[in-house]
């Protein structure tokens, strides 16, 4: 168990966060989610999301101060949801519990990376990737396996254990179990690289027929798994870095303890797809994802790929409920995609804050322009800076943006 050290540094980050979490203003923006979710919007909303926490440390307040492993991670999320709440806030929801993850095995589709990595600054996360194509011949398919998934219930009860030292009569402690992403192509870029994926649909389309009805059978064969041992998530606060709070969700028939797939939310993408043309992003991503997100209650479709030219396709995944608007689309066209039909999820270029001045002016505008867009189509927005890869060492500029975009989407 915890030293009694690392336990008072966590309870007393508990503490605060506990505090935070009864104020009404979560409640209020649950409200507002649910109502955002349900194409019944009292205003856009906005999140903040996959931070450069390593040039965010101001005061010391991200300073980590316990020993333990498992303390530190719950330290760091504490530390980051206080730093987060104090200073770029904008829709987040403080919860008044923690998440347990439950010791869930996952043998995975049995084919890793390959790559040479360039790094430029030794403390952030985000670095470069060469990858390199291992798959060329048909004997190659062979290597990807079926997810085996299996739980460990004593490690699950120790990690609860240790939660509840550290969070009884401050934050309530829930076990949960795993989150779902249908991002087929995400993993096939990793193990052909983009550029040798794109040769292979091109060159070879019945070997990447192949390639991704594998892929797409071994996360199907995973979901079914997750399911009957009843090791899906609960009820999500985010979906991809957006709220989730819905009143849609659950199904009818749920069971807490055995979560089905069509009670949650589910994420989709195909990002190396933005300069395929739409007929190639049916056949190749369309067909094969459909019947993944036709298990789930709701989906959120798109990340960074543009998919105002592909809208046409989009609409043909069942439950989309948000469509992701990159900062590579084109607005207009996109929005009139869209209508009301769907949540207008735009993504604005994190680049903004990554220039040798921050041009707050600039960022206004941009926003104003989403918004104003939007409104012109009768569109649901919201808006979620993510992918931030530097600040600059400069972590006002990410304060002086939320400002402006809370002033925004409440103008």
């Amino acid at each position: 168990m915890p030293n009694p050290q690392d336990v008072t540094v966590v309870r007393e980050l508990a503490e605060q966060v506990a505090e935070i979490a009864a104020l009404p203003v979560q409640e209020e923006k649950r409200e507002l989610w649910r109502r955002l979710n349900g194409l019944r919007p009292v205003r856009p909303m906005v999140m903040i999301d996959q931070v450069c926490w390593n040039e965010m440390n101001i005061g010391d307040e991200l300073t980590m101060r316990c020993e333990d492993a498992e303390c530190r991670g719950y330290e760091g999320f504490l530390r980051r949801t206080l730093f987060q709440w104090r200073h770029f806030p904008v829709d987040m929801v403080v919860e008044p519990f923690v998440r347990v993850y439950k010791a869930i095995h996952n043998t995975g589709l049995g084919v890793g990376a390959r790559e040479d990595i360039a790094v430029t600054d030794p403390t952030n996360s985000v670095v470069g990737h060469r990858f390199i194509n291992q798959f060329e011949t048909e004997k190659d398919l062979e290597r990807i396996q079926t997810p085996r998934i299996s739980h460990d219930p004593a490690e699950t009860e120790r990690r609860l254990a240790v939660a509840h030292e550290l969070f009884d009569g401050l934050l309530d402690v829930r076990a949960e179990g795993a989150d779902s992403s249908l991002s087929l192509w995400d993993p096939i870029s990793t193990w052909m690289s983009v550029e040798g994926a794109l040769w292979g649909l091109a060159d070879r389309p019945e070997y990447m027929h192949a390639l991704v009805g594998r892929v797409a059978d071994g996360y199907a064969a995973m979901l079914d798994q997750l399911e009957e041992q009843g090791l899906l998530c609960g009820p999500q606060s985010t979906v991809h870095c957006t709220g989730a709070y819905t009143d849609e969700l659950p199904a009818p028939g749920y069971d807490p303890a055995r979560p089905r797939t069509k009670d949650l939310w589910a994420m989709g993408l195909a990002q190396m797809f933005s300069t395929v043309s739409p007929r190639m992003f049916r056949e190749f991503e369309v067909d094969y994802v459909s019947p993944l997100c036709a298990r789930f209650g709701l989906v959120y479709y798109g990340c960074c790929d543009p998919l105002d030219r592909k809208m046409a396709e989009v609409r043909m995944i069942p439950n989309v409920r948000k469509v992701s608007m990159s900062a590579w689309v084109d607005e207009e066209r996109g929005a009139g995609e869209i209508g009301g039909d769907y949540v207008y999820s735009r993504k604005p270029n994190p680049a903004v804050l990554a220039t040798d001045t921050f041009d707050g002016e600039h960022a206004r505008a941009d926003l104003v322009a989403s918004r104003e867009v939007c409104r012109r189509h009768g569109c649901v927005l919201e808006i979620i800076l993510k992918d931030i890869s530097t600040v600059r060492y400069d972590p006002q500029r990410l304060s002086d943006w939320a400002a402006i975009a809370m002033e925004v989407v409440e103008g």
